[in-house]
């Protein structure tokens, strides 16, 4: 009963956007929004209603840099364990992955959290690494785990932990795709709050709404963002308020500042973001990956492969081009054989689309 409920007054707010005869493109930054947007068919009524929904840098694993896999597999290489995200192992990098080099005998782990790479450190000999990946709304746990006072002495994070908002900041200071409002992430929102989104605000004017992640947030959520623009007023909106608060996770906040320090440096697609890569703080190093093996990383380098150079997954990470307009894509680029990124996590846009077979 709710859902039909839910989908007469997602059909009535779709209804009077379109009454408006406006066109605006928005930008979401969020791999469930993605999937909402493409599994339920939103993207499709959206665009019928003169709303376009680009999708920008919101999946972690698409914007870890082939630079950080590599090095996570050179570790691998010189006999590290090393433990990742199930999303990470099949992301390809230099003509191989993490996949292909535990089938060559390198012991790589799949876990689903830090709790579980540091367990393997509790009963293994060797050195043992956990990639850790993603914004603000995991780098907590990482945080905490390295605060705690008995930590084995041969476990590690190698940290791609990544703050959010500064690559929305340098995403609209290219200025390569006319944006006319965000929808912000929920997840990340949770812990950071509201408060973060007024430089975006400050900076460029732009309406923003956090949303949620059913098929009737989203909906509000972009009908509010024409709302903002027909009235010329852009604020920061939060439709997801069940959940999000002004101040966000205060707790989170704190630990993530008592660990990591802010530092420059690249996302894939998007080069030089200020102050968006989460280091390890010099308290902490003697857990760092990237402090305690440099020996091993300072030779690590990408060197990007013909086919690699073809792929695409930079300029959909910015919003320049949708996934079937790179030309890998359903070709070369598959589910079964990923040349990216994008195509290889459950929440990059190229898999999300070529999974469920929709076409923009």
């Amino acid at each position: 009963m709710e859902d039909l409920r839910d989908a007469r007054l997602i059909r009535g707010i779709i209804e009077k956007v379109a009454n408006y005869k406006k066109r605006f493109q928005f930008m979401h930054a969020c791999g469930t929004h993605q999937e909402t947007l493409v599994r339920y068919g939103l993207d499709s009524l959206y665009i019928n209603a003169g709303i376009t929904v680009k999708s920008g840098p919101g999946c972690p694993v698409c914007v870890t840099t082939a630079d950080e896999f590599v090095k996570v597999m050179a570790l691998a290489e010189n006999g590290k364990t090393v433990a990742v995200y199930g999303d990470c192992i099949k992301v390809p990098v230099n003509k191989k992955s993490l996949m292909q080099l535990k089938e060559e005998g390198c012991d790589i782990r799949v876990v689903y959290s830090i709790e579980e790479a540091l367990n393997i450190a509790k009963v293994v000999k060797r050195d043992v690494i956990f990639m850790a990946i993603g914004f603000e709304t995991t780098a907590p746990n990482t945080a905490i785990t390295l605060m705690s006072e008995d930590l084995p002495e041969n476990f590690y994070v190698f940290s791609c932990h990544r703050r959010f908002v500064p690559a929305m900041v340098k995403l609209l200071t290219m200025g390569e795709t006319k944006l006319q409002g965000l929808i912000e992430p929920g997840h990340v929102s949770v812990i950071i709050g509201t408060k973060p989104y007024d430089e975006i605000r400050r900076k460029f004017k732009i309406p923003q709404v956090i949303s949620g992640f059913e098929p009737l947030d989203m909906t509000i959520s972009v009908y509010n963002l024409v709302l903002q623009n027909l009235r010329g007023e852009p604020i920061v909106e939060n439709e997801y308020s069940r959940v999000v608060s002004e101040d966000g996770n205060l707790r989170a906040k704190k630990v993530m500042e008592e660990v990591f320090l802010n530092r420059d440096g690249d996302w894939r697609g998007i080069p030089d973001v200020p102050a968006s890569l989460m280091g390890i703080k010099e308290k902490y190093s003697s857990h760092d990956a990237s402090k305690q093996f440099e020996d091993i990383l300072v030779d690590a380098n990408y060197q990007m492969s013909p086919l690699e150079s073809s792929c695409r997954c930079g300029e959909v990470l910015r919003g320049v081009i949708n996934p079937n307009e790179c030309p890998l894509f359903n070709k070369v680029c598959t589910l079964e054989n990923p040349v990216g990124a994008c195509m290889v996590s459950t929440e990059g846009a190229c898999r999300i689309q070529a999974e469920f077979s929709i076409e923009y």
